[in-house]
């Protein structure tokens, strides 16, 4: 299993609206990848740097993300959610683990 965590830095003061952006992001991708295997959740930060929010996705395999990910990111719905989302964001990287037992 692997474990891709979507980390942003928010503008100062937009974090409420940030997680109400992500969750919409996030209905629209279940729709969008109905079936997918995949799940997700959104993180915010307690300690760290401040205004951190991180969409946290779980897959069988970086394949599965590979095949997924073009389908999304083509979706008409999900790219209307995202240009509302990058003007609340002032940086972000993505983090890609493998889960051990």
């Amino acid at each position: 299993m692997i474990v891709i965590r979507n980390v942003f830095q928010l503008k100062f003061g937009k974090a409420r609206e940030a997680v109400a952006l992500m969750r919409e992001s996030l209905a629209i991708q279940k729709r969008a990848l109905a079936g997918a295997d995949f799940s997700a959740r959104i993180l915010t930060d307690v300690t760290g740097p401040f205004y951190t929010l991180v969409l946290e996705l779980t897959v069988p395999n970086l394949a599965t993300f590979e095949t997924y990910t073009p389908r999304l990111f083509s979706d008409k719905e999900w790219q209307a959610s995202y240009q509302k989302m990058t003007p609340l964001v002032e940086s972000g990287h993505r983090e890609v683990f493998t889960i051990v037992d």
